[in-house]
C-alpha cells in the first residue's frame, strides 16, 4: 500500500478512528491493531511474504529472551550470532545471492571459464532491509546489556512493523520506540494537527516534486546518448531532487502518521541539501541508517581511535557497507567508495565536525562562504548519484562522458510533460520553505502557524492544489526496493 494512494487515504481514518475511539481505554487492544492494521498494510503489497517478517519477528522475540536468561556467556554469544546470521542469511539470499552468482560468473569468464551458474526468480520482500535491521539492533543491545528484553510479543511485535515505518524506515531502536509502545499514550489535538502538516508537506515532496522530477530525470537516464549534456546535467540535478524529496517525503508522512497515534519516531532528514560539506550532508541524510552503520560497525571496528590508516579503513568500511546496502549492484558500491572519498580529507584535516550547527542559524542568508560551500556540497552529491541512479557502472561513465560533452552549454531539451523551467521554480518554492523552515523538524512546522488563519489556511490550500494540478505520474517511492 503507497502512502500517496487511495486506499491508503481511506484506510489510516479507519485505523485512527478505531484507535482513539474504540479500544482508546485499552493500550493492548491498541497495541493488537496497530499489528493487525500494520499487518494488512504490509500484506497489500504481497501477502506471501508475511511468512518472512513473522518468522523474522518470532526469531528475535525469542533469542532475545535467551540471551537474557542464558546461564553462560557461550550460550548468550550462541543465541545473538543465531538470530544475526539468520536475518543475514534471509536478506542475503533474497536480496543479494544472485548479485554474487553474476559476479562470480563473469569474474571466471575473464579467465575464459564459462559457467551457468543457477539464479534465484524471485522477487525482493519490500521492506526487508529496514525490518531486519529493526531486529538486529533490539538483538545487539540486548547482547551488550543496554535494554532487557520485552516479555510482551504483540509490543515487539508492532516495534518491528510499525506500518508507517515498515517499508521504508525510518530504522529505529527499541531503546527509542518500544518504551513507546509499552506505556499508554494519550491523544493530544496540537501534536496530531502537526502530524497532519507533516504529512501534508511530505505528500507535496513526493506528488508535487519527486514525480515531476522523475519523468524528466527517467527520461535522461533511459537514453543518455539521445541528448545533450546540458538535458543530461538537468537530468542529473533533478534526479538528487527526486531521491531527496521521494525519500525525505516518505520520512515526512511516516513520522507524521506515527504523530497521530501518539509515537515519536527518530528524524530521517535535517535538510541535507543545505550542508556545507559531505560530513553535514551525512549527518543529515538517511540519519537512521547512519547512526544505526555508526553505532554497531563503525564504533566495534574502533572508530576513529585508532591511526590514520585504521581510521581511513573504517571510513571506506561504513561507505562500501551503506552502499551495499541500498542495492545488488556495483553502481552503488562506486556510490559509497566515492563518498568516502569525499569525506577523507575532511576526516585526515579533522574538519569532520566543523558544521555541526545549522546553516545561517538566526539569519535570513547565508554568508558568500557557506553558500559557496553548500554550491560545492551539492555538485559533489549530485555527480555521486549519477552511480546510484544507473544501470550499470558503463551506463554511469557513459552519462557522465555525454553530461561533459561540448552540448553542455546547450539549452536543455524538453523530456517532460511538465516544462523543465517550470520544475525548476517548483524546485525554487521548495527550497525557499523549507531554507525558512531549517530550523524545525520540517519544512512547515511553524509557516504562517502565528499568522492570521486566511494567510496559514491559503498556504495549505495552495500546497492542495499544486498537488492536485500534478497528480497523475505516481512513481512508487524509491526506497521501497532496498
Amino acid at each position: 500500500m503507497f502512502f500517496n494512494s487511495l486506499e491508503f487515504a481511506i484506510f489510516l481514518p479507519v485505523v485512527f478512528i478505531l484507535y482513539w475511539f474504540v479500544f482508546n481505554k485499552n493500550l493492548t487492544y491498541q497495541n493488537i491493531l496497530l499489528l493487525v492494521a500494520s499487518y494488512f498494510f504490509y500484506a497489500y503489497w504481497d501477502y506471501r511474504f508475511l511468512a518472512l517478517l513473522f518468522f523474522s519477528t518470532c526469531l528475535d522475540f525469542f533469542s532475545g529472551l535467551q540471551i537474557e536468561s542464558a546461564k553462560s556467556q557461550r550460550m548468550r554469544t550462541f543465541w545473538m550470532w543465531l538470530s544475526v546470521l539468520v536475518n543475514l542469511s534471509f536478506l542475503g539470499v533474497f536480496k543479494y545471492y544472485n548479485f554474487f552468482a553474476a559476479s562470480f560468473a563473469d569474474l571466471l569468464g575473464e579467465f575464459g571459464v564459462k559457467t551457468d551458474l543457477w539464479t534465484l526468480k524471485i522477487i525482493l520482500p519490500v521492506g526487508i532491509s529496514f525490518y531486519t535491521f529493526h531486529g538486529l539492533s533490539y538483538i545487539l543491545d540486548i547482547y551488550k546489556q543496554r535494554i532487557t528484553p520485552t516479555k510482551n510479543f504483540v509490543d515487539y511485535a508492532v516495534f518491528v512493523s510499525f506500518f508507517p515505518l515498515l517499508v521504508a524506515g525510518p530504522i529505529e531502536r527499541a531503546t527509542h520506540l518500544l518504551p513507546q509502545i509499552e506505556k499508554p499514550r494519550n491523544f493530544s489535538l496540537a501534536v496530531a494537527k502537526d502530524g497532519l502538516r507533516q504529512i501534508l508537506w511530505g505528500l507535496f515532496k513526493k506528488i508535487v516534486i519527486a514525480d515531476t522530477c522523475a519523468e524528466y530525470a527517467n527520461a535522461a537516464f533511459n537514453n543518455p546518448l539521445d541528448h545533450s549534456g546540458s538535458t543530461h546535467l538537468v537530468g542529473a540535478v533533478f534526479f538528487a531532487f527526486q531521491i531527496y524529496c521521494d525519500f525525505s517525503g516518505y520520512s515526512d508522512i511516516a513520522l507524521g502518521c506515527a504523530r497521530l497515534f501518539g509515537i515519536e519516531l527518530l528524524r530521517n532528514f535535517a535538510f541535507p541539501y543545505f550542508s556545507r560539506d559531505i560530513a553535514e550532508f551525512w549527518r543529515r541524510w538517511h540519519i537512521s541508517l547512519s547512526k544505526w552503520f555508526r553505532d554497531y560497525l563503525y564504533f566495534p571496528l574502533g572508530g576513529s581511535k585508532g591511526g590514520t590508516w585504521m581510521k581511513i579503513r573504517n571510513t571506506f568500511i561504513i561507505f562500501l557497507v551503506s552502499g551495499f546496502w541500498h542495492g545488488a549492484n556495483w553502481t552503488f558500491i562506486v556510490w559509497g567508495a566515492l563518498n568516502a572519498f569525499y569525506f577523507l580529507p575532511l576526516m585526515i584535516l579533522d574538519r569532520n565536525r566543523d558544521n555541526l550547527d545549522i546553516v545561517a542559524v538566526g539569519r535570513t542568508l547565508p554568508t558568500l562562504k557557506d553558500f559557496l560551500n553548500i554550491a560545492v556540497t551539492f555538485l559533489l552529491t549530485v555527480f555521486a548519484w549519477i552511480f546510484f541512479r544507473a544501470n550499470s557502472i558503463h551506463h554511469a561513465f557513459q552519462y557522465i562522458g555525454e553530461m561533459f560533452s561540448k552540448s553542455m552549454f546547450s539549452v536543455p531539451e524538453q523530456l517532460s510533460t511538465v516544462r523543465w523551467e517550470i520544475l525548476c521554480v517548483l524546485i525554487a518554492f521548495l527550497m525557499t520553505i523549507e531554507w525558512f523552515g531549517r530550523e524545525n523538524r520540517y519544512g512547515i512546522e511553524t509557516t504562517f502557524l502565528k499568522k492570521p488563519a486566511v494567510l496559514r489556511w491559503g498556504f495549505y490550500y495552495l500546497i492542495i492544489t499544486m498537488m492536485f494540478i500534478f497528480s497523475g505520474k505516481e512513481q512508487q517511492f524509491i526506497y521501497f526496493q532496498f
